[in-house]
């Protein structure tokens, strides 16, 4: 009896220890798999995610620097920056700027890809060019590499109402052109020496980015659409920012950057009115323009 009893007790230590080791191969192996899925997700690259909707002040770079910074802070070697670029181009300090803040990316040794799904003409394209590869859609408009300046004159306007104009300068070209004066040929001809200049400062600025680009054939101030400008070396590949984000999903994690300013009370209230105003004096010119269309 005591044998039989003694035989059961060491029967069940046994089953105990077998038990034990099945347990600590099992923790074992989810240990190591969760170390797996861990270093999985540390390999995959990222991708960060900008959009830029540009007017002719490139309003939207006081934003753009701030999410270029934050992006620099965490990005690494393997990672890629997107930024989705709508621009029709504008001031060229401004757009300037924004394509410098741009090349802090590749500075940084980051990939910087362009998508243009509608137009980066002029200034848009100063930033386009920056970008390690352009994509665009197959009519997004490109290009449009050239310099404009235009402004009317009312001279003899005011002459024709007795209104004299006086313009009192230090240094010959501190004024070249005025709206109110009356502009001389020399003015003319500074003016338009100054336009020229800003345009082979634009062409030496793409030439950088893009070697390989015959910039005496581009910079003609012309727009083209995507298939033609990437027969011209002006992009890289037609394929629009949803296709190549659905695309890169498979292999990378993709992460939206956006800068975001908190307002307070009294700034929403500002806004709110300023808004109000601009739609009254919108509807108020709507009705003089139609006034005047059905009293002609």
């Amino acid at each position: 009896m005591k044998r039989h009893k003694a035989e059961a007790k060491k029967k069940a230590a046994k089953e105990i220890d077998s038990q034990k080791q099945e347990i600590g191969t099992s923790e074992a192996q989810a240990e190591k798999s969760e170390k797996s899925i861990a270093v999985s997700s540390e390999d995959r690259r990222r991708i960060f995610v900008m959009h830029f909707n540009g007017d002719i002040k490139a309003s939207a770079l006081s934003h753009l620097r701030e999410e270029i910074t934050a992006i620099l802070q965490v990005a690494k070697t393997g990672d890629e920056v997107l930024l989705c670029l709508e621009s029709p181009g504008g001031m060229v300090a401004n757009y300037g700027l924004a394509a410098s803040q741009l090349a802090r990316i590749r500075s940084a040794g980051i990939h910087l890809t362009i998508a243009v799904d509608k137009v980066a003409a002029s200034g848009g394209y100063m930033m386009a060019c920056v970008a390690d590869r352009i994509l665009a859609a197959p009519f997004a408009m490109l290009g449009s590499i050239g310099v404009l300046a235009q402004l009317p004159n009312f001279n003899r306007l005011l002459k024709r109402h007795d209104v004299d104009y006086e313009l009192f300068t230090a240094g010959e070209y501190k004024r070249t052109v005025t709206m109110f004066g009356e502009n001389t040929e020399e003015g003319r001809e500074k003016f338009q020496s100054d336009l020229e200049e800003i345009h082979v400062l634009f062409q030496h600025f793409v030439s950088e980015y893009r070697p390989s680009l015959d910039i005496a054939k581009v910079a003609t101030g012309e727009v083209w659409f995507g298939q033609k400008a990437l027969s011209l070396g002006l992009v890289d590949e037609l394929k629009t920012s949803d296709e190549y984000l659905t695309h890169s999903a498979e292999g990378a994690d993709l992460y939206q950057v956006e800068y975001k300013e908190k307002k307070n009370i009294a700034k929403k209230m500002g806004l709110a009115a300023e808004a109000g105003v601009e739609s009254a004096m919108t509807r108020l010119f709507s009705k003089l323009a139609a006034w005047r269309h059905h009293a002609q």
